[in-house]
């Protein structure tokens, strides 16, 4: 029997084109996809973690969630990519998020974005380096997702409420507010007023919170043998609690003799050579001020530093007719000379609250507000 010559001579041929076929499933070529299994001598270094650091805190206004890794170093050919997770535990049994194939970003630093994640726990994240044959080992850390902010009214302690005080300067004492690890440092505000509304309000502060309880005192002495009011509230500068309950106290009665340092009586006049004497002194003729009585007080100023020399005379009022004003005056600046040489002297703090008096260096500094200083 003879063999057909052509079946015989074609058997190389298919045998080649086998053997091709199982070389395209298993190629050694470093740049072909399909590469099988690690390619010899190829290291990657795992990233290193940049943001969140170790443990960082965040706030729920503090979402979407930025991951920020350093890039891997490798000395293979083909190009890396990255694979980030986070999960709810260590092992990562439970992940929130994946994703894969993260092209390796500009500057040395790769990052992706998680959206939303649940408040009030802990996470854990982790990411390498591959190039699909090679991988470099996960680099991992954690962070947490704080809850959603609480702070609760601080609760008042003493003067006890409907309590006569000791003093007429009492200290305020209350205790710290409840709140939950999502607040920061708080400080507290104190008002303390001459009516139940709080719309006459004679003293008022803040106060950085001293523990279990935390004390204000007013300024000055209050009015003798009167009731007042007060009440405060706390804040972290981000989240701020409602009011405390109003508590009320009053006065003691003046003690009888000389007081140690009389305040002026309202139609005396004030002279002195030091211009805060001055200003201090016009500023005791009143108690908490409203608008109109402001303006009566720049006013008696100005003309007490003007009949006193005070050296930088004379003074007067400054327009302003925009923004926070007195009847188209500012509240508490008094003013000498006008256009680029204007001075003015900021002489009361804190007009909607203690309306401390004083007197300091001038504001002459480039690009203050230049306004008509009217001379009194």
């Amino acid at each position: 029997m003879k063999r057909n010559p052509t079946f015989t001579s074609a058997l190389p041929a298919l045998f080649c084109l086998a053997l091709v076929g199982c070389e395209a499933q298993k190629s050694s070529s470093p740049l072909s996809p399909s590469v099988a299994g690690p390619i010899a001598g190829v290291q990657i270094t795992a990233p290193k973690m940049l943001e969140p650091a170790q443990g960082f805190k965040f706030k729920e206004n503090q979402q979407p969630i930025k991951l920020l890794i350093e890039n891997s170093v490798t000395n293979g050919v083909r190009p890396v990519t990255y694979s980030f997770e986070v999960a709810s535990d260590e092992a990562f049994n439970s992940k929130v998020y994946a994703r894969s194939g993260v092209v390796q970003g500009d500057g040395g630093r790769t990052s992706v974005t998680v959206e939303k994640l649940d408040l009030g726990r802990g996470y854990y994240w982790r990411v390498r380096a591959e190039d699909g044959a090679n991988a470099s080992t996960f680099a991992a850390s954690s962070f947490e997702v704080l809850p959603k902010a609480q702070l609760n009214p601080p609760a008042g302690q003493a003067p006890a409420n409907g309590s006569t005080a000791g003093s007429r300067r009492p200290e305020l004492i209350l205790s710290a507010s409840e709140r939950n690890a999502a607040i920061g440092a708080v400080t507290y505000e104190f008002q303390v007023s001459s009516v139940p509304g709080f719309t006459a309000i004679v003293a008022a502060g803040l106060r950085g919170e001293t523990g279990g309880s935390t004390g204000f005192v007013p300024d000055g002495d209050l009015a003798s043998a009167t009731t007042f009011y007060w009440r405060a509230r706390a804040t972290d500068f981000e989240t701020t609690s409602g009011w405390s309950s109003t508590m009320s106290f009053r006065t003691p009665a003046a003690v009888a003799g000389p007081s140690p340092s009389p305040g002026p009586a309202p139609g005396a006049p004030c002279d002195s050579s030091n211009a805060e004497t001055i200003v201090k002194c016009e500023r005791n003729k009143y108690g908490h001020m409203n608008d109109g009585q402001l303006l009566e007080f720049l006013r008696a100023t100005a003309r007490s530093l003007n009949r006193n020399g005070i050296s930088g005379a004379p003074f007067g009022l400054l327009r302003k007719t925009s923004g926070s004003q007195c009847s188209g005056y500012s509240c508490d600046i008094l003013c000498a000379g006008q256009g680029n040489s204007q001075r003015q002297y900021d002489i009361l703090g804190d007009v909607e609250g203690a309306q401390n008096a004083g007197w300091g260096a001038p504001h002459t500094f480039p690009g203050i507000r230049v306004d008509v200083c009217e001379i009194q």
